[in-house]
């Protein structure tokens, strides 16, 4: 749906303005281009969040992410970085459209190598592209093929940047495809990032996990706790 905005908030052309939480949070997407998912919605209700946290959201598109939290969860601050520069652009009109500047940032900045101090996040988040590059039709709309394929950041280029980030005792949350677990768990290792929680999504009780909710912690001991499956349809 369309609404109103505040005078110094402009909507371009080919966007939309469309409500969520029973309108407790108002989101700027493009109508043609990459819009959230209900992956971003998982997300961020599976991550372990406490009072004070400071997180940072690698791709965070529109910004829905840190935006669902910061309404819902006890967040000193979120940081947003998206490489696209409109949608960094779109992020920052969220932020102030949903009336939290000051308890949010965005950058416009290359996921791999963002403008941030070492080792200063509670919490990173990221809902990172599924497929390899090489794998499947790339979409011919390059917001979401960016969305969706490897084309700038690879599974190893977030493991690596989060566990950069990442305080000792920090916590990674990320969303992922089912058939790669494998690949996740064993990159998420290597950095010391200890797999801790992880939850399924099945489309429904007949079919094969699509999805793989996994929180890990930077220094964590080894022991992981396995959640009760989300299924999309009952």
């Amino acid at each position: 749906m369309n609404a109103s905005l505040p005078g110094d908030i402009r909507l371009r052309s080919g966007e939309s303005v469309d409500e969520f939480m029973d309108g407790r949070l108002r989101l700027i997407q493009s109508k043609a281009g990459y819009r959230f998912s209900v992956d971003a919605v998982f997300l961020s209700e599976f991550v372990s969040i406490r009072k004070g946290d400071f997180l940072i959201d690698l791709g965070t598109g529109c910004g829905i992410i840190p935006l669902i939290l910061l309404r819902t969860r006890p967040l000193r601050f979120a940081l947003g970085v998206e490489i696209q520069p409109n949608l960094a652009e779109q992020a920052a009109r969220n932020v102030n459209l949903n009336g939290f500047k000051g308890r949010m940032g965005v950058l416009i900045g290359d996921v791999r190598r963002p403008p941030v101090k070492a080792s200063s996040a509670n919490v990173v988040v990221c809902n990172p592209p599924y497929r390899p590059k090489e794998s499947g039709r790339l979409n011919p709309d390059m917001e979401r093929a960016i969305a969706r394929h490897e084309i700038l950041a690879s599974l190893e280029d977030i493991m690596d940047v989060s566990q950069m980030l990442l305080k000792e005792k920090g916590r990674l949350a990320i969303i992922y495809s089912a058939e790669r677990l494998p690949d996740l768990m064993v990159s998420m290792r290597e950095r010391r990032l200890e797999p801790k929680r992880l939850q399924m999504v099945y489309p429904d009780t007949n079919s094969e996990a699509k999805l793989v909710l996994i929180e890990a912690l930077k220094g964590g001991n080894p022991g992981i706790r396995v959640l009760p499956p989300i299924m999309m349809v009952s």
